[in-house]
């Protein structure tokens, strides 16, 4: 990953749920994480999208777990994050936070 190539909002969010749910995630469980962590809905196409896109880069990778009943014998596909994809995310918290550092919204002697 090129130094200033870091994941977008919403592909964190995303690697940030897949970590959270070590290898047993997929789509929706995935979306359910970021809406119950953010208080913002979230589209389950949209997940399944910024899913292929990071599997393409390489920062997570898939497999499919056994296929079930409920889903029409249809098999589920579980992420997990890789380790370009933990860089990926320590590279953005770091570019984020120098960017934050001395920022102060407060009124000089004052609360924001």
């Amino acid at each position: 990953m090129a130094r200033d190539d870091f994941p977008g909002a919403f592909e964190q969010m995303v690697l940030l749920a897949v970590a959270r749910l070590e290898g047993e995630g997929y789509g929706v469980t995935v979306r359910r994480e970021i809406e119950a962590r953010t208080g913002r809905s979230v589209a389950t196409g949209a997940v399944y999208a910024t899913l292929e896109r990071l599997e393409e880069k390489g920062l997570v990778s898939s497999r499919e777990g056994e296929p079930t009943p409920q889903r029409g014998g249809r098999a589920k596909r579980h992420f997990r994050l890789e380790a370009e994809g933990v860089r990926a995310l320590e590279h953005a918290r770091t570019t984020m936070d120098r960017l934050w550092e001395g920022v102060d919204f407060r009124p000089e002697g004052g609360r924001a």
